[in-house]
């Protein structure tokens, strides 16, 4: 399997009817969180409510954190996000697909549904 890529809309989670819709997500079952550009953030008029530190490929950084409402195929939910000044791309994380119920099927490399648990 490949990398998966996806077609996501991101909106301020009170300002949903003005989601922007962008491509080429890379979903990333390696990254806990949802990773956003700050040029997005900002964008979006995304507020930030503290700073947390995360491990990456290149070692721990300190990242903004705050929340965004993300739909892929229908769904949707108000995710954790990360806001980074380093990387460019949006990157979709565990928490976020998990929160959809959704998954990657590692067959046909595309996401399916998942089931929810409540455990």
């Amino acid at each position: 399997m490949g990398h998966v890529r996806v077609t996501i809309r991101l909106a301020h989670p009170t300002r949903r009817e003005q989601a922007i819709e962008i491509e080429n997500v890379l979903v990333d079952t390696g990254a806990t969180w949802t990773v956003i550009p700050r040029s997005l953030a900002d964008q979006l008029g995304l507020e930030t409510l503290g700073r947390k530190t995360v491990r990456t490929a290149n070692g721990d950084v300190e990242v903004d954190h705050s929340f965004a409402f993300i739909e892929y195929a229908g769904r949707n939910s108000v995710s954790d996000v990360m806001i980074t000044d380093t990387f460019p791309d949006v990157l979709l994380g565990v928490f976020t697909l998990e929160g959809m119920a959704l998954a990657i099927d590692p067959k046909s490399g595309r996401l399916i549904e998942s089931e929810l648990l409540l455990l």
